[in-house]
């Protein structure tokens, strides 16, 4: 009944908007990180040691993204920015940047979403159905800027290299471990980085959408309810629209992107995780070399 209500609300409104309607709205994304719960490296380091990581950190925990939209279409990419001074770079850099989304399109239309990435010097164009989320009408209301927005929730599956959703794996004390547990962690976190964090199979997801723009879009991959998604909040990540701009005097293009090889996200993940792989083996290679050549 609620779903029914709703959606007749959007057809009252929907004549509003012309064929050629475009919109743009800025979303702010923060992800917070309890550096206590990454086991006993985390809580032993001083509260400027945190400070210091926590400001390496930021470009990856808190960025402002763009949605532009039509009615079927959209674009979503993280907005440009000078380059801060002093916030590390090189292979490490490159690696996180693999973690965060690149610049998305999607058709709720066809059912469709591209995202565009660059990964070693390579480009890709992922390709996959647009996931389709169940969401849950909750009857609540709450005003974000001027926009009266409505309440609904969903559990989402998590990607396996989604890092905003990555944390630290329950394991044993080290004073409770014997050595040979503590000598086949060690090996087993050098082999495998990902053998010492969680990423649950699915979370729960909040969004806040408004009928004042009834159209089912929303940031990233988000979509699907009666009216635009103007705040999303899925695990420690939240989503926040802080500006929206209808029909502006200079759109962006939005048409679906065709550079780069074409892949599945499964087909993604497997390439990172293999160069990660071959990384690690470089690394340790050099070090057993730089060891050798230490007690020659």
């Amino acid at each position: 009944m609620k779903q029914l209500i709703l959606w007749s609300l959007v057809l009252c409104t929907t004549n509003i908007f012309a064929q050629n309607f475009q919109g743009k709205a800025y979303y702010q994304s923060k992800t917070t990180m309890d550096m206590d719960s990454w086991g006993r490296g985390g809580r032993e380091m001083s509260a400027e040691q945190k400070k210091r990581v926590e400001t390496m950190m930021k470009d990856y925990l808190e960025k402002v993204y763009i949605l532009d939209f039509t009615q079927t279409t959209a674009t979503y990419k993280e907005e440009e920015k000078v380059e801060t001074q002093g916030r590390g770079g090189g292979f490490g850099k490159m690696m996180m940047g693999s973690f965060m989304p690149g610049k998305q399109y999607k058709d709720v239309r066809k059912g469709v979403m591209l995202e565009s990435k660059e990964f070693f010097g390579k480009r890709f164009l992922i390709k996959d159905s647009l996931p389709k989320l169940e969401w849950q009408m909750e009857g609540e209301t709450k005003k974000i800027g001027k926009y009266l927005c409505f309440k609904a929730t969903a559990l989402k599956k998590v990607d396996e290299l989604d890092f905003n959703s990555m944390r630290p794996k329950k394991q044993k004390d080290d004073k409770d471990k014997t050595a040979e547990e503590k000598k086949q962690d060690s090996i087993k976190a050098a082999n495998d980085p990902f053998s010492q964090v969680d990423i649950p199979k699915e979370i729960l997801v909040t969004a806040w959408y408004t009928l004042d723009i009834p159209i089912n879009q929303g940031p990233g991959e988000y979509w699907g309810l009666p009216g635009l998604i103007l705040e999303i909040s899925a695990y420690k990540t939240t989503i926040l629209c802080s500006k929206i701009v209808m029909n502006p005097g200079e759109k962006e293009l939005i048409e679906e992107p065709t550079k780069g090889e074409v892949v599945t996200r499964k087909e993604y993940n497997e390439i990172v995780k293999n160069k990660m792989q071959e990384m690690r083996g470089m690394y340790r290679g050099r070090g057993r070399g730089n060891r050798r050549g230490g007690r020659g």
